[in-house]
């Protein structure tokens, strides 16, 4: 459980999307580091967790996320950049700047 000041510091650190960036949350795990992303943009994607967090982030259904879309593929698949706690992913909908349902 994370006192005020831990929460404090936790959201003067939030991440934003930047560039070709955008938020996405998980809906289903497929396993093999695949899973599926309802986009903001309104796509459904099929996400890959990239290397760089795959063994030090738990990704569940559910989970608010930073993702890009593949350059080929753009409207089919994306990559996993970053995962959003949830005292992040409540500050960010409270803040208005999620603008898709959580």
């Amino acid at each position: 459980m994370l006192n005020a000041d831990q929460e404090q510091q936790e959201i003067a650190r939030i991440k934003m999307p930047r560039g070709n960036e955008q938020f996405g949350i998980v809906t289903a795990m497929l396993g093999a580091g695949k899973l599926h992303v309802d986009c903001e943009d309104g796509k459904k994607r099929l996400g890959r967790i990239i290397g760089k967090i795959k063994k030090r982030v738990w990704i569940r259904a559910g989970d608010l996320v930073i993702l890009t879309p593949w350059v080929v593929q753009s409207d089919e698949k994306c990559d996993i950049k970053w995962k959003y706690t949830n005292t992040q992913a409540n500050y960010l909908k409270r803040t208005g700047k999620i603008k898709f349902e959580q």
